[in-house]
């Protein structure tokens, strides 16, 4: 684990989403704090890395078999992360 998740949250669109697409929210979770960032740009990658070593926020986005996608987002604060779907950020 590259860094604490804090409190994990998720909203209810989320949870259906990864309950439609047959996948635990807790294989993205291990993905996410582990450094596998999904379906980012290089440049995002790289400001992950870059997040993780200087404590901003972490976000990574993963594509479902269903086409919907998942955003995990971890706080700079290390406090909270949150599962959700991009149209709700």
């Amino acid at each position: 684990m590259r860094f604490a998740p804090g409190r994990i949250v998720a909203t209810p669109e989320a949870l259906a989403a990864m309950e439609e697409a047959g996948i635990s929210p807790s294989s993205l979770l291990l993905r996410h704090l582990n450094g596998d960032w999904g379906d980012l740009s290089p440049e995002d990658r790289a400001e992950n890395e870059l997040s993780v070593r200087e404590g901003y926020r972490v976000l990574s986005s993963y594509l479902l078999s269903t086409g919907q996608k998942i955003w995990l987002i971890t706080e700079a604060s290390r406090e909270l992360t949150t599962f959700l779907r991009p149209d709700q950020y």
